[in-house]
């Protein structure tokens, strides 16, 4: 009997682990892993933003030191063989557990998508995602939509800013739904005045869709067309072919975009946090609900994958509609009148009870 048989560790080959491992990755084995990994987001059509989040994510799980392990260092990480790391990436060695112990302080959105990196690198592994990794539950917040009084005022400060990019970029969001990415990727090859319309190359998930205009989306972009021939005269790029122009004569930028969105608010008397250019695209959307358009519809002009996502707009509207019931409730109704100042009905004539309007 080996008596130290049950106080040592075993090996990869007697547990197994290369068996394990799919068939599909039997090519890649000796390949550094991170590469391949990465290679695959870019395939599936993650976004810029997708990769970069997944991949800081999964650094940090992959370089969780467990006991009697060195320091490990990033680089030599990176270029652990597939093989190598699908053993060092086993959910039951120890590693994922302290991984997620380094997670409490975070909140729950970003453990959410935290490990929803891992798990795509762990499912890529081959591995099975533990039933003891709970993901934290979270509040669900309702997107942020603009009111009335708020849209006035927005269209009114764009309308009088100095910059002669506010009108048309807020006019654009909110009437077509884009995201911020997408405006500042629309060219003017992508535009087709006379169909009133849009194609949008490469949305996210690096889809393409169009979006619809109305008149004054028409007219916008026409009024803008002699500014852009202006600043693409001061370009060093003569070639581009960008929609909106930055002073400076270069394509706009997200960035540049909210910072306007801050200007605007401070002229709208809007406080910053409530608006952006995700705002108004929840208010386009919020706006299209409310006069009749159904998901599938909104769905498509927003290029949402999926209609769950679409479906909170559902509960906007139901939120929206509670309140203008409950402040109804609370207003006084039109007949209602204090009892001492009711004349006394005369002699002859009956009180005929308040009409309810249909």
């Amino acid at each position: 009997m080996d008596a130290g048989r049950f106080g040592r560790r075993f090996s990869a080959d007697e547990i197994g682990f290369h068996d394990s491992m799919p068939s599909r990755l039997h090519r890649l084995a000796e390949l550094p892993w991170h590469d391949c990994w990465m290679q695959q987001l870019r395939a599936e059509k993650k976004s810029r933003h997708t990769i970069r989040a997944y991949g800081v994510a999964v650094r940090d799980f992959s370089t969780t030191r467990l006991p009697g392990e060195p320091s490990p260092d990033w680089p030599e990480v990176q270029e652990i063989s597939v093989s190598s790391f699908h053993i060092r990436a086993d959910p039951n060695n120890g590693r994922m557990d302290a991984w997620l112990n380094g997670l409490g302080e975070l909140k729950p959105t970003t453990i959410n998508a935290k490990i929803a990196a891992v798990s795509h690198l762990l499912k890529w592994l081959g591995h099975t995602i533990p039933d003891w990794i709970q993901r934290p539950s979270r509040s669900r917040s309702l997107p942020k939509t603009l009111g009335r009084r708020e849209l006035q005022r927005l269209r009114q400060a764009s309308r009088e800013s100095e910059d002669p990019l506010a009108f048309p970029i807020s006019t654009l969001l909110l009437d077509t739904g884009l995201r911020v990415s997408e405006l500042c990727g629309l060219d003017v090859d992508d535009i087709d005045i006379e169909d009133m319309s849009a194609l949008v190359i490469g949305g996210k998930g690096e889809k393409d869709r169009t979006v619809l205009f109305t008149e004054s989306t028409v007219e916008v972009i026409e009024a803008w067309e002699p500014i852009r021939d202006v600043r693409l005269s001061m370009s060093d790029d003569a070639a581009l072919r960008a929609l909106f122009l930055s002073s400076r004569g270069r394509r706009i930028n997200p960035r540049s975009i909210q910072k306007m969105m801050d200007r605007l608010a401070d002229s709208a008397d809007i406080p910053r946090n409530r608006l952006s250019p995700h705002t108004l695209r929840h208010t386009f959307a919020t706006g299209l609900l409310e006069r009749g358009a159904d998901l599938v519809t909104i769905q498509r002009l927003l290029g949402h994958a999926s209609i769950a996502t679409t479906r909170i707009y559902l509960e906007i509207s139901d939120q929206t509609l509670r309140e203008i019931y409950h402040r109804a409730q609370r207003s006084p109704t039109l007949s209602e009148e204090p009892a001492d100042n009711r004349p006394e009905p005369q002699v002859g004539e009956t009180e005929i009870a308040p009409r309810i309007l249909e």
